[in-house]
């Protein structure tokens, strides 16, 4: 089973999730991709934060970050009784796994891309208010949210693609448009561009007062 819970101290409000054992944890692990939370050093729960558009893992709200702590260290049976442990975050992506790992058990790809955070205590108020939001679905589901999450991001990245090649276009007619204006603007000039030639064709002259010289022979 996958506990869902809510975090209401950002808004939009944030969906934690967390496995309900270490053999569920390998679905988390497999299925994942946001922020994977879990205590150093000590046996834990791997606590995922799915983001929002556009949020960056290394730049998310204080008080999102201990929301997830706390909810990481109440489900390490070890780390609950212990104050002062350090909870190590990073992306899901930098999470690294491997045959000889014991079941749940995940290192890092690049150490560079994790962020800490020490819990002093654990805070009953912040543990009760996140439980208070807690529901229950199969660990089935996350194959399919994670399916549904790849299938969007490949018809986001599809319109990205159609909407780079409609400007590509764009440029491209501009570029040979002004091109041809370039290429054609002495023949155009040559041609009467400039419209100071006879309306008539015949070659007649005006003097000054409007009469025709032919008037005058």
């Amino acid at each position: 089973m996958v506990y869902y819970f809510t975090s209401n101290v950002v808004d939009p409000e944030a969906t934690l999730y967390v496995g309900k054992d270490k053999f569920e944890n390998e679905e988390l692990i497999k299925y994942g991709w946001d922020e994977d939370f879990h205590v150093d050093n000590l046996s834990s729960a791997h606590v995922y934060l799915r983001l929002k558009a556009g949020q960056q893992w290394d730049e998310l709200p204080a008080a999102l970050v201990e929301d997830c702590a706390q909810l990481t260290k109440a489900n390490s049976i070890e780390g609950n009784k212990k104050d002062n442990v350090t909870v190590i975050y990073t992306p899901w992506s930098n999470l690294l796994k491997n045959a000889s790992m014991a079941t749940g058990q995940v290192s890092f790809r690049d150490l560079k891309k994790t962020r800490t955070i020490l819990v002093p205590t654990r805070l009953n108020p912040t543990v009760n208010r996140l439980s208070k939001t807690r529901t229950v679905a199969p660990t089935d589901g996350l194959f399919a949210e994670k399916e549904q999450h790849l299938s969007e991001l490949r018809a986001k990245a599809r319109e990205k693609a159609k909407e780079a090649r409609k400007e590509e276009e764009r440029l491209k007619k501009e570029r040979r448009e002004e091109k041809y204006r370039r290429e054609h603007a002495y023949e155009e000039l040559m041609n009467g561009g400039g419209g100071d030639g006879d309306e008539d064709g015949g070659g007649k002259r005006s003097n000054q007062d409007g009469f025709d010289e032919d008037d005058f022979m």
